[in-house]
């Protein structure tokens, strides 16, 4: 018996620890309103090339991208119900105009959120660059010399949107917990260098993974995802197989599905036509639609429901019993005893 109540204060140590530990975006499922894209059947909602979530996880509010256009993207704010003044922070995917165009109205509304962005030399959200990046000639008259010569040691470069409360972002980084901004860069013809961030939210589900156009490559951005949690429970976004022929789509396929073993898939946007098919008729009942106005929770049709969150056993038979004993006493575990020694 005194070995069976061991064993089982063990176990439940196990579970206070777990229940004690440090907050997560896990703490929640991740909800997921799309906001804009081209493709929908929510008459309340315009469509327009371009995407925009919300994403609701964690206690944060998060906005995933802006849009094509300003007014359409405001209109269909409006629609859904969305109030932009309580947002906890904006993440800006890349710098492509059909993702940031309804910047202007989300800072008419709220004009000090801060916006997550990639940093980029000369970049449109505001960047900076040591002054050394030019050569200099001192033989000249300080007329001719930029700053006359004695320029600032960190040249600041402007934004589009003077005063906005940009962050930008050069590397992954955990802005929150269990909530990370996956940052790489395209090395593409016609994108490349292009740095374009995604968003990893840890949830009881697994990793659900928000993509703007995956530029550097939805397989990579898949793979830097899986280092911070192999179970990739969703991907949603753009997955920029719009052009793609039909041998490559099936590659994509592919990886997702047996390489890395996405659980669900919402693809939007960029991601095409051809590979919205391919997709479907690969992923079945755990493809998941997300057109413009759809509503989605990470808890999607191929996720586990009604699992314990922690990962102990639930107590049962013996254990049961002995739990209940304990649990009668006043001072079960004699935590007054040893706090007085």
């Amino acid at each position: 018996m005194k070995r069976d109540i061991a064993q089982l204060l063990v176990g439940m140590l196990a579970i206070v620890v777990l229940a004690c530990g440090p907050d997560k975006a896990a703490a929640d499922d991740a909800k997921i309103a799309i906001l804009f894209d081209a493709f929908g059947n929510d008459p309340a909602m315009k469509k327009d090339w371009g995407f925009s979530a919300l994403v609701e996880v964690g206690g944060k509010r998060i906005l995933f991208d802006t849009g094509n256009d300003r007014d359409v993207f405001a209109a269909n704010v409006k629609a859904k119900g969305v109030d932009l003044t309580k947002l906890d922070f904006v993440v800006m995917s890349h710098r492509h105009s059909d993702h940031m165009a309804g910047l202007g109205h989300l800072l008419g509304v709220n004009p000090n959120v801060k916006i997550y962005a990639p940093k980029e030399g000369f970049g449109i959200y505001g960047s900076s660059l040591p002054s050394s990046f030019y050569r200099r000639d001192e033989a000249l008259s300080p007329q001719m010399r930029y700053y006359d010569g004695n320029p600032p040691a960190v040249m600041t470069f402007g934004t589009a949107w003077q005063g906005a409360n940009f962050q930008v972002v050069e590397k992954t980084t955990e802005i929150a917990p269990g909530i990370t901004l996956i940052a790489l860069v395209s090395d593409l013809p016609g994108t490349k260098e292009l740095r374009e961030l995604s968003l990893a939210v840890d949830t009881s589900d697994g990793l659900v993974l928000f993509v703007g156009c995956s530029h550097p490559g939805v397989e990579k951005i898949v793979e830097a995802a899986a280092a911070i949690n192999p179970k990739i429970h969703l991907i949603v976004g753009g997955f920029h197989y719009v052009v793609a022929q039909d041998d490559a789509i099936a590659r994509l396929v592919t990886a997702l599905k047996d390489t890395f073993k996405v659980e669900n898939v919402a693809p939007g946007h960029c991601t095409g036509e051809p590979a919205f098919a391919a997709l479907k008729q690969a992923f079945g009942d755990r493809y998941i639609y997300a057109g413009v106005g759809a509503a989605l929770q990470s808890g999607g049709p191929g996720a586990t429901r009604g699992h314990r969150r922690g990962e102990a056993p639930a107590l049962e038979g013996n254990d049961l019993a002995v739990y209940r004993t304990l649990a009668s006493r006043d001072d079960p575990f004699g935590l007054r005893r040893r706090s007085q020694h």
